[in-house]
């Protein structure tokens, strides 16, 4: 279920369509990937992002498809945005909710959907962010010489969990059998953790934005 009022919405109507049907993964996996991409320390193009979410080559869409997707896209980029600037989670209250499979409690498909879409466009954007987070340390070193923590140690702990509970399947098979009950006892806290986490990896990318050419304001007037 997409609750209205949640940047989601913005996309939901149309990966439904029939027109877009193969074309788009599913409307979880899309809007992650938007999250990710209003995340970004320098937000790219829509000519460079938006090819990122078809996910069929031969798709046959004419142009009033296309532009009905890209008008769709925008929306929910800029209600990213919108949100980020009102320091508001993006995701639904149900994606957080555990759901009970095989005797333990695990994040739901749509949280793992969703997750799976911020992690791909962020894979994407790596060097946007390493790039970014160079440009921050030579900024903002201290001036007693010492270095303020490093933005890749702070985003390391944000893509772990976004990780482990995009594939817990994965994440319980790297595990030991110690480990593996240690994970499932603490799931429920993991994933009440994910506002939290999120808010941290848009702020960090917000500190890491301040050394680079500010490219919000391009998306987010109108």
């Amino acid at each position: 279920m997409v609750k209205d009022g949640y940047p989601i919405t913005m996309v939901s109507d149309i990966v439904s369509l029939p027109n877009f049907e193969n074309v788009l993964p599913s409307t979880y996996h899309v809007d992650g990937m938007i999250f990710a991409i209003a995340s970004a320390p320098e937000i790219p193009m829509p000519e460079q992002w938006m090819p990122w979410l078809i996910q069929s080559g031969d798709s046959k869409l004419v142009d009033k498809d296309v532009d009905k997707l890209a008008d769709a896209l925008m929306n929910g980029l800029r209600a990213h945005l919108n949100f980020m600037r009102q320091e508001k989670s993006p995701l639904p209250q149900e994606l957080i909710l555990a759901e009970e499979v095989s005797g333990f409690k695990r994040p739901s498909k749509a949280l793992e959907s969703w997750l799976s879409g911020l992690l791909h466009v962020h894979k994407l954007l790596e060097p946007v962010w390493e790039n970014a987070w160079q440009q921050f340390e030579k900024k903002n070193t201290a001036d007693n010489g010492e270095t303020l923590e490093a933005p890749e140690v702070r985003l390391s702990r944000c893509l772990k969990l976004f990780s482990t509970l995009a594939n817990i399947d994965l994440a319980l098979s790297y595990r030991n059998e110690a480990q593996t009950e240690q994970l499932k006892s603490n799931m429920v806290l993991l994933i009440k953790q994910v506002p939290s986490v999120l808010a941290d990896y848009t702020k960090l990318s917000g500190e890491l934005a301040g050394a680079l050419p500010n490219q919000f304001e391009t998306f987010s007037k109108n």
